[in-house]
């Protein structure tokens, strides 16, 4: 779905008429939120978003995931897979799988690490487990309670923050906030803006962290007349990146977040971008949707992506609450080697 712009403003009218339906359905997963849920046998550490889509949850698993293998921990992504028709427990094969199997993003997270798709996150924790995991990094999953989270990070867009700060659908919270804040061990805050700011200051730390777009890539923009589309939670967030840059973007197309591209939708991106000699550009999410459909191999194929990571700004903090997760995961009985700690 695409996010409606009231959500991102101050409460009106429009927020006014949904706030019932908002109050039942925070009332619910407020309630959720408070149950313990199941413990694996290995670390857990999710990595959620206050809000609906478009916060950089994606980006923070994967460098999570970096930083635990470069200390030498087998890491597998959990996720639910939203959009595919696998239910799982299942392990992601990008050679066979395309985005209406498993999702667009456990296709990215591959990239990186094993991925491990799951609609119940028990099961799927205990697969990951048996398929060699000493490590679990859920994308996503915060609200969810079945699985009991050793660490848990919520991730904040400092731009846009908790929007209104209603819930769902009279605005963009999962839960209400201060449920959610609660039971996160401290919040990513994702560039600058107070809004994000307003919602960090509330948790019991703060992680700053920024997203770079790859300079190669980048470079290999310059020069060129772009048409832009994307399908993510906010996709001017991906068109500001461009044109932050210094990319020519002088056409954008955005849809919904998780939209499954038709394709009378790439032949019109096609015969646009043709029209008016302009180079394509997508984000990485959007073109690994593209995988294993005919359909869309040739938008695919003359599309460019451009590939982001997240750096975080004070890694050591982020060391330190990787260590908690292992350090109450091995008190628990659960599995966690502890000479693999990161040392200060």
């Amino acid at each position: 779905m695409r996010a409606p712009d009231f959500w991102w403003r101050a409460a009106g009218l429009q927020s006014a008429l949904l706030s019932p339906f908002g109050a039942i359905y925070g009332a619910v997963a407020g309630a959720r939120l408070k149950r313990e849920g199941t413990r694996a046998s290995v670390p857990v550490i999710c990595v959620g978003d206050p809000t609906v889509g478009g916060a950089g949850k994606t980006p923070a698993s994967i460098a999570i995931a970096k930083l635990l293998q470069a200390r030498g921990e087998k890491v597998f992504f959990l996720t639910r897979g939203y959009g595919g028709s696998e239910k799982g427990p299942a392990a992601v094969d990008p050679g066979r799988h395309g985005a209406s199997d498993v999702g667009d993003e456990p296709l990215l997270l591959a990239d990186t690490a094993p991925v491990i798709v799951s609609a119940d996150r028990v099961a799927g924790a205990a697969f990951a487990a048996k398929s060699g995991a000493s490590a679990i990094v859920m994308d996503d999953g915060f609200q969810n309670p079945s699985l009991r989270k050793d660490v848990s990070l919520l991730v904040v867009d400092a731009g846009s923050g908790a929007g209104n700060g209603l819930v769902f659908p009279a605005g963009p919270l999962r839960a209400p906030l201060e449920a959610q804040i609660a039971r996160a061990d401290a919040a990513v805050l994702i560039g600058e803006g107070g809004a994000g700011e307003a919602v960090a200051r509330r948790a019991r730390e703060v992680l700053h962290a920024r997203i770079e777009p790859d300079a190669e890539a980048l470079r290999s923009l310059k020069g060129k007349t772009l048409l832009a589309y994307a399908a993510i939670g906010r996709p001017e967030k991906f068109f500001a990146t461009l044109q932050a840059a210094g990319c020519d973007v002088v056409a954008r197309q955005a849809f919904p977040d998780h939209h499954a591209f038709s394709a009378g939708e790439a032949q019109a991106l096609l015969a646009a971008a043709r029209e008016r000699h302009l180079t394509l550009v997508t984000t990485e999410k959007d073109r690994a949707r593209m995988r294993k459909n005919p359909a869309l191999a040739a938008l695919a194929e003359e599309s460019r992506a451009l590939p982001i990571s997240l750096r975080f700004e004070d890694e050591e903090s982020l060391k330190i609450l990787l260590n908690k997760a292992f350090s109450q995961s091995r008190h628990s009985g659960a599995s966690a080697n502890p000479e693999r700690q990161f040392k200060p």
